[in-house]
């Protein structure tokens, strides 16, 4: 044999035992059930990864639900996208902009409380597979909903619908109870270097 074929045969002994490895650990993954899903962190993809996921149910013919907390009158390419789907995703920017925009407390707490209303609806609603709950950190933060009656909300919902939480400062309380959190982490940002929001990636 030449030093290829010996690496050639190494190598597929390495790959069937990865293989072997991995078919065990799979094995006992039997569990079926809704998530909670958390996207956190100072970088940015966090309603962008959530809206992927909104896609691939579309793709699987599953009906989901966006409800965004900050987002309102901007429109945003993704919304315009996913309202192409209306037999399978119901989209609602409730929001009236950051709390810097609005310099209005009152208003805030309203708008919040609009929107928590209409996402505990479709959190309730069973035949929502998935459901957004876009920048609901960010009102959890400035205290605009309470934690509290979030989690009270999302411990009741039907048993296979999971839910996506998106936005920074993610509550600890909240993190605690996520099935899958994941914390984007900000190493560069073009905003730094003077560069604007651009459509296709920002909105």
């Amino acid at each position: 044999m030449t030093e290829e074929d010996d690496a050639r045969l190494l190598h597929g002994e390495k790959m069937a035992r990865r293989k072997e490895a991995r078919d065990r650990i799979m094995a006992g993954k039997t569990a079926d059930r809704g998530l909670l899903i958390v996207h956190t962190g100072s970088g940015k993809g966090k309603s962008s990864a959530a809206f992927g996921m909104v896609v691939r149910c579309i793709g699987h013919g599953m009906k989901a639900g966006v409800i965004q907390f900050i987002k309102g009158a901007w429109d945003t390419a993704e919304r315009r996208v996913l309202e192409g789907f209306p037999g399978l995703v119901v989209f609602k920017a409730m929001g009236e902009g950051f709390t810097w925009e609005t310099q209005d407390r009152g208003r805030d707490l309203a708008a919040a409380a609009r929107a928590w209303d209409a996402a505990r609806e479709m959190l309730a609603d069973p035949s929502f597979r998935m459901v957004v709950l876009d920048e609901l950190n960010v009102a959890l933060r400035y205290g605009l909903v309470p934690v509290e009656t979030v989690l009270e909300a999302l411990a009741g919902r039907p048993s296979g619908q999971h839910v996506t939480v998106t936005g920074r400062g993610a509550p600890e309380a909240l993190i605690e109870h996520a099935d899958l959190v994941t914390e984007m982490t900000l190493v560069k940002h073009p905003f730094k270097s003077g560069i604007k929001a651009q459509p296709g990636v920002e909105y």
